[in-house]
């Protein structure tokens, strides 16, 4: 059974306003959602074989064979901005 003090935190947690009625529902919705988990812990799996996924997965990958490359010259010409021998980028983290 939840109580009310974790369906407070929970909605903290969440950064929800609740109104009473809401955290009502809130209570019964989470109590029946762990009466779920508690049958299935009652649920005999000592024949199953554990997976990760309900379908076997397997990456089709290629050979990582090297190709044609350009001259470091090349790449600083068609750059927009170089310094030091580097590529200038726009910045994508802000940092305060």
């Amino acid at each position: 059974m939840i109580d009310a003090a974790q369906i407070d935190h929970l909605a903290q947690l969440a950064r929800l306003q609740l109104t009473p009625q809401e955290r009502a529902d809130m209570g019964a919705d989470l109590t029946r959602v762990l009466g779920y988990f508690e049958q299935l812990a009652d649920v005999d799996t000592g024949g199953a074989e554990e997976m990760q996924r309900p379908v076997s997965l397997v990456n089709v990958l290629r050979d990582d064979v090297p190709g044609e490359t350009f001259a470091p010259a090349v790449v600083a010409a068609l750059a927009p901005e170089t310094q030091d021998g580097f590529i200038r980028v726009p910045r994508t983290v802000e940092t305060d």
